[in-house]
């Protein structure tokens, strides 16, 4: 089994620092979404966060399979935070933005924990039927997950994972473990 992930394209969010909403992808960023696809070869599944973003870069990937919504793959919820920039947030909730990125147990107001999404995703992992070759595109924080689980790390290092829009990783799994392949 080989799965590779993709963060999905840039948002207007994505440029300003801002909590996501359901924007959509930057329209200049699905080109290179496409070219990405054109190097990504064949792929017998192709699955994707429920956001817009997501499934707008599933789909720029180019002819693959049908896209499938995972709903296990959608992005960490923030409550209020929003379509709220991170100095926004800083200014108007300090403690609880300061708990959020230094204890994987804290959740944002009405929002999820590292831990819970990172739980999520782990068992979304564990599920994952035998396929010969996936696409994943996710939010970063789906794929923050992932890799934290795949390596075994403490959550805490969830934050010190850089996940670039249209990243990529390539994963692969034998007899039920997963391992990350560069």
């Amino acid at each position: 089994m080989r799965l590779i992930l993709v963060s999905h394209c840039p948002t207007s969010a994505t440029r300003v620092a801002a909590f996501p909403e359901d924007e959509p992808p930057e329209p200049d960023s699905l080109a290179r979404a496409a070219a990405l696809g054109a190097r990504l070869g064949r792929v017998d599944t192709l699955w994707h966060g429920p956001e817009t973003r997501c499934r707008e870069t599933a789909a720029a990937l180019g002819p693959r399979p049908e896209p499938v919504a995972v709903e296990a793959l959608r992005d960490m919820a923030v409550g209020p935070w929003a379509g709220r920039s991170l100095g926004q947030v800083q200014r108007d909730a300090p403690e609880a933005l300061l708990a959020w990125l230094t204890d994987p147990e804290a959740a944002a107001p009405e929002g999820e924990s590292v831990a819970a999404v990172i739980a999520r995703v782990a068992a979304w992992l564990g599920a994952v039927p035998e396929r010969r070759r996936a696409v994943a595109v996710v939010p970063p924080a789906v794929f923050r997950a992932v890799v934290v689980t795949i390596l075994e790390t403490p959550p805490a290092t969830f934050w010190r994972i850089d996940v670039p829009p249209l990243a990529e990783a390539a994963l692969s799994r034998r007899e039920g473990r997963w391992s990350l392949r560069f």
